[in-house]
């Protein structure tokens, strides 16, 4: 006895079986929605770049800081992913096929994972492209700084075997103290003190302190080339070392304040994928059942 053919949705599974024939993942609608997200964040990227770079300035006390700047960043990458994410979800809600014999629980859940996935594809494809358009800027700027670096390292080459060792080089440091005499030589090149001075220099902000009798050693090489007494040679030398102290807690500091706005921007990006995730998985549910609505 033949069977009357089910019809609409009832007529897509397959017999002997409570399974679906078709998919519950809308996959063209699920790209469409994708490239939308992908689209308009590379948007909204670029003009959030533009803004940011105004708002900076190299000059000191000018233009927004590090700290305002990481909050401005942060707010806009949660902007970016509030928009485009939306826009991205909502279509993929809106230009899927209507499911029919279905819960309606089962459709907002589907609804719910096509928007996210939609959002997934999207990050991939905005990740790739960034990814390809830095690496093309740093390979350019890599040949271009190759012959400078090159030229550099050569000339660096050249000028640690003639003082025997470079300024970051600790072995010149030691070379130095084996021939230290208690008179410094008349006869050295003002280049040869130079280095000598600023391994001495380097040597102490490395270990947090320049000792006594490189203190001593450096205020006779200051007395013996510019005339002054001991005194004012050895003054003038805790002079210099307490204005190099400065200078690398300066640097410190500044290296500090980029780690922790570096760690805040990576949480930021974090939480504005996380609420990117949420809202394309909210705005497809709507739009699919705006889309059932009015069909």
């Amino acid at each position: 006895m033949a069977t009357a053919p089910m019809t609409g949705e009832a007529g897509l599974y397959r017999q002997g079986t409570q399974e679906s024939a078709t998919s519950g993942v809308a996959w063209p609608a699920i790209f469409g929605g994708a490239f939308a997200t992908a689209a308009v964040s590379l948007i909204l990227l670029a003009l959030g770049s533009g803004f940011g770079l105004a708002s900076v300035s190299p000059w000191s006390n000018s233009g927004a800081s590090l700290t305002t700047f990481t909050v401005m960043t942060a707010i806009w990458l949660i902007i970016v992913q509030w928009v485009s994410a939306g826009l991205g979800g909502y279509l993929t809600g809106r230009l899927r096929t209507k499911w029919t014999g279905l819960h309606t629980h089962e459709v907002f859940f589907r609804d719910t994972a096509n928007g996210f996935l939609s959002w997934a594809v999207s990050s991939v494809l905005v990740v790739a492209f960034l990814a390809s358009a830095v690496t093309s800027a740093m390979s350019g700027a890599t040949h271009v700084a190759a012959g400078v670096v090159s030229g550099a390292a050569q000339g660096g080459t050249q000028a640690a075997a003639q003082s025997g060792g470079g300024v970051g080089d600790p072995s010149g440091y030691f070379i130095d103290s084996l021939y230290r005499s208690d008179q410094p030589r008349t006869d050295a090149s003002t280049q040869d003190v130079r280095s000598e001075t600023a391994r001495i220099l380097a040597m102490g902000i490395r270990n947090g302190e320049v000792t006594a009798p490189d203190k001593a050693h450096l205020a006779q090489l200051v007395a013996a080339r510019t005339g002054l007494s001991q005194a004012d040679a050895a003054k003038r030398v805790d002079d210099v070392i307490a204005q190099a102290k400065a200078a690398e807690l300066k640097a410190r500091e500044a290296a500090d304040q980029a780690r922790k706005a570096g760690s805040y921007l990576s949480i930021f990006i974090g939480v504005s994928m996380l609420i990117g995730a949420f809202i394309a998985s909210a705005a497809a549910a709507l739009g699919g059942r705006q889309r059932d609505e009015h069909a």
